[in-house]
């Protein structure tokens, strides 16, 4: 059986408070259920069981439809289903959490700089980059979601 691992969380609960801090400054800048949207996505993209569990539960208590949930994972085939806004968004959450060697290209950036003034585009920005250390803490951690 595997080694159970530290709880970053438990041990480092003033960091989690900070984090939290920041993540409350966050959802003042963006819509709910934008901010879910993105949070879900990279949350995919990381593999992180219990963070995808977490947001999708979130984004429906926000009134999030099911369908745009499970659509998520393959929002670039949805056609309509996502507003042009959501789609820059999750593009540019894409690029953030698939940094490579390129960084974030010019069109994504772009696109969603056609859509949110300078402050929503800081936040959405700090919202993916936020979302990705939560995964990879929660990953790492092996935190698993709770069966309900």
């Amino acid at each position: 059986m595997a080694e159970e691992r530290v709880i970053w969380a438990k041990k480092l609960p003033e960091v989690y408070g900070k984090l939290d801090e920041i993540d409350k400054i966050i959802a003042g800048h963006l819509d709910a259920g934008l901010l879910e949207l993105v949070k879900l996505r990279a949350s995919v993209l990381n593999g992180c069981s219990f963070c995808v569990d977490l947001h999708t539960r979130t984004a429906q208590e926000a009134g999030e439809t099911q369908q745009r949930l499970f659509l998520v994972s393959a929002w670039y085939e949805a056609g309509e289903i996502f507003t042009d806004a959501e789609r820059a968004a999750l593009a540019l959450t894409d690029e953030i959490t698939r940094l490579g060697e390129h960084g974030v290209s010019d069109e994504a950036y772009g696109a969603a700089a056609e859509h949110f003034d300078d402050q929503a585009l800081a936040a959405l920005i700090t919202a993916a980059s936020m979302i990705n250390l939560y995964n990879r803490l929660a990953v790492t951690s092996h935190l698993h979601p709770r069966k309900r």
